[in-house]
């Protein structure tokens, strides 16, 4: 059975959890110039830059990735800026998440991730044109979501299923892999897809382990993962079948090969 943990362990565990993930996203990556490039999944590679400009927390910036994924499965994408929606997604996001950050410094980070070198604005027309737009973007968001701004994140249930996970392994083996690590980056990366809106967040958080476990070579103990019956995960979500298993997860490498394009391109 699942072993839950207290209020004060789960919330040493998210900070373990969220420093990995800022740790394994942030790394350096080429230069991208937003303004030039046109691609599906620029616009999300830019909320992420951006949120880390931000120093926002990385629940902060996945939040931010759902809103824009989810305000763009209700309207054409071709009818709306995607780098004005992404940064009223932010603002929105950490709004929600008590995370705050001034509008101010969303405009200038924003503005100066499209726009390469170019100073702080100042408080001129331009300024506030931007600042304008990106509030009005904020309440056109809540209204195409129907101000249901309810997000149930993969996180949570990634914290408790390593926790339990942990038991089963023994000291020296857990802590010789990056186990945790690995699994919450891969969790962070998939956000940059809209495909993590396809999927239960329990699933999401399981097929993140799993990459994790395949990267590594770990057999989690006691488990048969050629026995669907016997398979670890079971006893976490019942209701995954092998196939979505493999799936998700395959989704989630998707991503990898899209930054690889991307990267190839610059």
């Amino acid at each position: 059975m699942m072993a839950f943990l207290n209020h004060s362990t789960d919330y040493k565990k998210e900070k373990e959890l969220s420093t990995s993930m800022v740790g394994l996203t942030a790394e350096t990556r080429k230069i991208i110039d937003y303004k030039r490039k046109s691609s599906a999944g620029l616009a999300p590679r830019f909320i992420f830059e951006c949120a880390i400009k931000l120093s926002m927390k990385p629940l902060t910036s996945a939040t931010a990735a759902i809103i824009f994924h989810r305000f763009f499965r209700e309207v054409e994408s071709d009818s709306y800026d995607e780098y004005l929606i992404a940064s009223a997604s932010l603002y929105l996001a950490g709004k929600l998440k008590d995370d705050h950050v001034k509008i101010r410094d969303v405009i200038n980070v924003t503005h100066n991730t499209l726009n390469r070198g170019a100073l702080p604005l100042e408080l001129n027309d331009e300024y506030w044109a931007i600042r304008d737009a990106i509030v009005q973007a904020e309440l056109l968001i809540t209204r195409m979501l129907k101000f249901d701004l309810n997000i149930v994140h993969p996180h949570k249930y990634m914290l408790h299923y390593i926790k339990s996970l942990q038991e089963w392994f023994s000291s020296s083996v857990w802590n010789a892999l990056p186990i945790a690590k690995t699994a919450a980056a891969c969790l962070q990366d998939f956000h940059h897809s809209p495909a993590i809106l396809d999927y239960k967040p329990s699933h999401v958080a399981v097929c993140c382990l799993s990459i994790a476990f395949e990267t590594y070579g770990v057999q989690v103990p006691l488990t048969d993962d050629f026995d669907e019956s016997t398979v670890w995960y079971n006893i976490f979500c019942k209701d995954l079948t092998s196939e979505k298993h493999w799936e998700i997860m395959s989704k989630i490498m998707d991503v990898y090969n899209t930054e690889a394009e991307l990267e190839e391109s610059v």
